[in-house]
C-alpha cells in the first residue's frame, strides 16, 4: 500500500512518461495484463491511455489492470492511468517513506 507522499512522488515521475499500452475496445484482457506486468518487471512504472472507443474509463480500467498484475494504482487523469509495481530483486526507483 502507498502512501500519499509515495503517491505523489510516483506520480510526478508518471507524468513525463510516455504511454507504452493502450486499452481500446477490446478492455482490459489477459495477454494485455501479461504484457503489462512484464512491462512493470522491467521499469516499474507505466503510463497507459484509454481509447475514446472503449468501454472502460481510465479509473476502471487502473482498477482491473492492478488486479490482475498486483501493481499499486497510483494515478488515473482524463484518459491515462499510471500502474507502479517493484521489482525486489532490481528496485530502480527509491520511494519516500
Amino acid at each position: 500500500m502507498l502512501t500519499s507522499k509515495q503517491r505523489s512522488y510516483l506520480k510526478a515521475i508518471g507524468s513525463n512518461l510516455d504511454p507504452i499500452f493502450q486499452v481500446g475496445k477490446g478492455g482490459v484482457t489477459d495477454v494485455m495484463a501479461s504484457e503489462i506486468n512484464k512491462a512493470l518487471e522491467a521499469r516499474e512504472i507505466i503510463k497507459v491511455t484509454v481509447l475514446r472507443n472503449s468501454d472502460y474509463d481510465a479509473k476502471l480500467a487502473l482498477q482491473e489492470l492492478a488486479e490482475l498484475t498486483g501493481a499499486e494504482p497510483v494515478c488515473a487523469i482524463g484518459s491515462k492511468c499510471i500502474l507502479y509495481k517493484r521489482n525486489h530483486k532490481e528496485p530502480k526507483i527509491i520511494l519516500p517513506r
